[in-house]
């Protein structure tokens, strides 16, 4: 059995070029991980990525340092049978959880810590993470969760039931694994791109076999965005799902006015349009433009925040990321609470699909989330040793051991 011997980090950063990556908050991004690296006696090493913008990524790579170091001697299959009490425990670190807790950068870095662990579990089994999921019963996937702070929303025995009750139709949703999940494309649309490559991006999008993709906003003065977004549905026609996304640029004030101005061009959703720890903001505006729904996800750190989000009613597309929550074991519980009230799933991707490619079979199979689609982003292809394998706007189900975050990191 797979032991781990050392635990080391890496601070992986790229720049990103011609205007890519940026948005109305984010103007001149680097794409970054905190990898967390668990080598063991048998020569496995299981890789964990949380998911920066560059600056600070050393800061992540520090904490994971401090958290990881109660994981040295551990057996991963005795690590893995009780994760949801082994992460509780690292995340309550007497010092260290100040310095949060369940935010920031100790989140992050228990967010790659748990990617590392969930990667070297599914490395020394064999299999890819997305069947390692989908073979565990109902009551071994509890366990891997910490349901602290969740008892009066979701206990482990309805955990429990919530699985237990999919099964019989699992086989309804397994033609996915043919099929492929679906995708939409991000890269379209990035804020900086002028009109011209935006249309053109567009148009190649349908090209490529995608069916929904995304548009930057978040200007100052909304008709920018409005004849940007008007822009880009003349372009592709009605059919294609266009979803837009202010990445936080609003006061509530003046992102009620944006939102019922963008209305007009048939938005599939209305993304990050104010600060994302404003519950209270978010339900306000989801009342104003109903029935365009409110998508947030890539800033909400932790599942208590997401609790109150969506017993707020505040939320109408989850946009859970295991880079962001603390990891695979984080995104489960989420995931779970979502299914519970219900609303939509369309992960962020943080890791650029490499992670979620793989849970979204497992939300779709073994909890029933509706086959929407999936986020894709390219820029860091040729960065990973197995990257995503896209085919006409489908991300089709990875084959090789583990969670396919094996970065070239020489």
């Amino acid at each position: 059995m797979p032991t781990i011997q050392s635990i080391s980090t890496h601070d992986f950063r790229r720049k990103l070029k011609d205007g890519a990556g940026s948005d109305a908050v984010h103007t001149d991004p680097s794409y970054g991980y905190g990898v967390t690296l668990l080598e063991t006696d048998t020569g496995l090493t299981g890789t964990g990525i949380a998911y920066t913008l560059g600056d600070g990524t050393n800061l992540v790579c520090e904490a994971i340092h401090i958290l990881a170091e109660p994981l040295k001697g551990c057996e991963i299959e005795k690590l893995m049978a009780e994760f949801g009490a082994v992460q509780r425990s690292l995340a309550e670190h007497p010092g260290v959880r100040w310095l949060g807790p369940h935010k920031g950068v100790t989140h992050l870095a228990l967010a790659s810590i748990t990617n590392a662990c969930f990667d070297l579990w599914a490395k020394s089994r064999g299999v890819p993470i997305w069947k390692l999921l989908l073979d565990l019963s109902p009551a071994e996937i509890t366990r891997l969760i910490d349901f602290s702070y969740l008892d009066e929303v979701l206990t482990v025995a309805e955990a429990v039931e919530l699985l237990q009750s999919h099964q019989a139709t699992r086989a309804e949703r397994e033609g996915v694994l043919k099929t492929g999940y679906p995708g939409y494309d991000t890269s379209v649309g990035w804020f900086q791109y002028s009109d011209e490559k935006i249309r053109d991006n567009a148009k190649a999008a349908v090209d490529a076999g995608f069916t929904a993709m995304k548009l930057k906003v978040g200007a100052k003065d909304h008709t920018h965005d409005v004849r940007r977004s008007f822009m880009v549905r003349e372009a592709v026609g009605n059919d294609v799902r266009i979803m837009l996304d202010a990445n936080q640029a609003w006061p509530l004030p003046q992102a009620i006015d944006a939102c019922l101005a963008l209305k007009g061009m048939n938005p599939f959703w209305m993304e990050e349009p104010t600060q994302p720890d404003d519950v209270s903001a978010h339900k306000t505006l989801a009342d104003k433009i109903a029935p365009v729904p409110v998508a947030v996800g890539e800033a909400v750190s932790n599942r208590v925040l997401w609790k109150n989000f969506l017993q707020a009613g505040a939320v109408g597309i989850v946009q859970a990321d295991c880079t962001r929550l603390a990891g695979i074991s984080e995104w489960l519980a989420v995931v779970m609470l979502a299914r519970k009230f219900p609303v939509r799933l369309v992960p962020h991707v943080g890791d650029m699909g490499q992670i979620h490619q793989h849970l979204v079979l497992f939300s779709h199979i073994a909890l029933g989330h509706e086959k929407l689609f999936l986020e894709y982003i390219p820029h860091l292809r040729d960065d990973f040793v197995h990257p995503a394998n896209v085919d006409s706007g489908h991300y089709m189900p990875p084959q090789e051991p583990g969670c396919s975050t094996d970065l070239h990191l020489a």
